[in-house]
């Protein structure tokens, strides 16, 4: 008995000491940059379809459009676009200019596509202000935002959740069961249950986790990376940003930090592809791409 104790001890250790190896490997120590075209900055978000999301000038957004999120459907081809001023847009397979799906909101932030019944969850952050607003000194956030479906067969567009604090990017599960949902201003993270016994209903999935921005799904079945900004709003002088790896039932899986690259600056999007990680931030002029 005292010896399996043993056996099962040194096997328990191993698999700890293993763990962590691959824990500690996998910190995305080495970085580069792509940089934008001059005179481009702030990119929000992106796909990896041969196209990479940028955008430019603010002052230009109500008239020229500011996109602020990307979702691609491979399935049909299309290019789903959340842009602040212009609402829910799309691009077909042949390119050229971007449709306009749905409009008349506030403040548009993020979009992501059903990869199996092709609907696409948006969500936009106020009733009340536009992207412009929050660089204003007296701006106050509020909890009017909102989590919508957009129906491509018969094009219409319905609220599954109000009373959000402030925008971010939601993102489907690969089997299209449930939606997560970010709130900037909330500091939390809410499962939206699509299909099931819970169909229609939200529950809470990470509290206090600092800024939430955009989510997109890992690429290990039923995880996800969000990006935070620890830190980003006052009294907290210094913004540390981070890209956290979580599974469906909110557990940490990993914390990495980018404060090196993006010192005391707030991140959109920390997307992965072939084991990297992109890292985007509105106040930069460079996508930052970390790797192992």
């Amino acid at each position: 008995m005292a010896t399996l104790q043993m056996r099962t001890s040194s096997l328990l250790h191993v698999f700890i000491t293993f763990l962590y190896i691959v824990i500690v490997s996998c910190q995305y120590d080495k970085f580069r940059k792509l940089e934008l075209p001059q005179g481009v900055t702030g990119p929000e978000s992106a796909a990896f379809r041969e196209l990479l999301l940028l955008t430019e000038d603010e002052d230009k957004g109500p008239i020229c459009g500011r996109p602020m999120a990307l979702s691609f459907q491979p399935i049909t081809g299309r290019l789903y676009i959340a842009d602040a001023y212009f609402g829910l847009l799309v691009v077909g397979p042949t390119g050229g200019l971007a449709t306009q799906l749905a409009g008349g909101f506030k403040f548009v932030t993020g979009v992501d596509v059903d990869l199996i019944t092709g609907n696409v969850y948006f969500t936009d952050a106020s009733l009340t202000y536009e992207i412009r607003n929050t660089t204003q000194p007296d701006f106050m956030p509020d909890s009017t935002g909102r989590l919508l479906r957009y129906n491509p067969l018969t094009r219409r567009v319905s609220v599954l959740l109000s009373g959000l604090s402030g925008g971010g990017g939601p993102v489907v599960s690969s089997d299209g069961t449930f939606v997560l949902v970010p709130e900037l201003g909330g500091s939390r993270i809410s499962k939206y249950w699509l299909v099931g016994p819970k169909a229609n209903t939200v529950e809470l999935l990470l509290n206090n986790v600092g800024s939430p921005n955009k989510i997109k799904r890992a690429e290990r079945f039923g995880e996800f990376w969000v990006a935070l900004s620890v830190g980003f709003r006052p009294p907290t002088p210094l913004t540390t940003p981070q890209g956290v790896r979580f599974n469906s039932n909110g557990v940490v899986l990993q914390t990495v930090s980018f404060a090196t690259q993006f010192f005391n600056k707030s991140i959109s999007i920390v997307q992965e592809q072939n084991g990297d990680l992109y890292v985007g931030s509105r106040l930069t002029n460079f996508i930052g791409v970390y790797s192992n």
